[in-house]
């Protein structure tokens, strides 16, 4: 979105999505193995997680602490490649990554916590490219992004909801239960409302209203239509599908960005003939 504003050249662009896409692999695997840490007892008792590494005994704990170094450190290179500004704003999300694990044991809003920790790139990508950040656009696009984790992560507890109910982990397909298609409809309507507003905030055009809106949206309610919550394989599927809203966000923008690139280059093109 920065790069809409700013009319950024494309290497720069290109360059911090390369940049993004590789934080984003090493930190969301940072985080699982921080998750599979705290979880490996309760893991040991759930019947799709008791091959897990850490829950089977393959991998010791003193191992998977080694292996998370590993990755901390390979995202703190990554990190230390964007400006200061954004370096401490990175830095700060460590915090709320380490303590989701903790959450299902005291709140049946774990997923609230996830949302906020793997969406805090939302935050990074305008201030990494800009060296300021843009609020009023940032955090609708971060709000849309909980707001979706909650729809995909709620999908994906009702997968152990029968194990997790006797173990005492909490989630929001437990608090939900019967209701829960009503309230991800309520977090999809809201997830298309910030996108809206993000949208508004930072002056797109019609391919990202068409594609990452509309897209998003049309997505969303085929899922929640035609979700099974009582079944393990129907609710994984719908989770792994999940990723066509990354794709239908991230290309109304690349659209908008090209839709302005080309509208710019005609305005110019009008201008010299005149």
């Amino acid at each position: 979105m920065a790069t809409y504003h700013a009319q950024l050249p494309a290497s720069q662009t290109i360059y911090m999505l390369t940049l993004f896409g590789v934080g984003a692999f090493i930190m969301r695997g940072a985080g699982c193995t921080i998750n599979d840490l705290w979880d490996r007892r309760i893991d040991k008792q759930v019947e799709r997680t008791q091959n897990r590494p850490l829950a089977s005994g393959t991998v010791t704990p003193f191992q998977a602490l080694v292996f998370l170094g590993l990755q901390l450190s390979a995202g703190l290179t990554v990190l230390t490649q964007l400006n200061y500004y954004s370096i401490i704003l990175g830095a700060t999300s460590l915090s709320i990554v380490s303590i989701y694990p903790l959450m299902k044991r005291v709140t049946f809003w774990p997923q609230i916590y996830l949302g906020l920790a793997f969406n805090w790139g939302a935050l990074l990508g305008w201030p990494a490219m800009i060296g300021s950040n843009e609020w009023s656009v940032t955090l609708p696009l971060y709000f849309a992004g909980v707001c979706w984790t909650l729809v995909y992560d709620t999908i994906y507890a009702h997968q152990d909801k029968s194990f997790d109910s006797v173990i005492g982990v909490k989630s929001t397909a437990l608090l939900f239960g019967d209701r829960t298609r009503q309230w991800l409809s309520f977090f999809s309507g809201s997830m298309v409302a910030f996108l809206i507003l993000a949208g508004q905030m930072n002056g797109h055009d019609w391919p990202f209203y068409s594609i990452s809106v509309l897209g998003t949206g049309t997505h969303l309610a085929w899922q929640l239509r035609t979700v099974n919550f009582d079944d393990v394989a129907d609710c994984d599927r719908k989770f792994r599908n999940n990723r066509w809203i990354g794709i239908l966000v991230l290309s109304g923008i690349l659209g908008d960005i090209a839709w302005k690139t080309l509208d710019i280059g005609q305005s110019k093109s009008i201008s010299e003939i005149d």
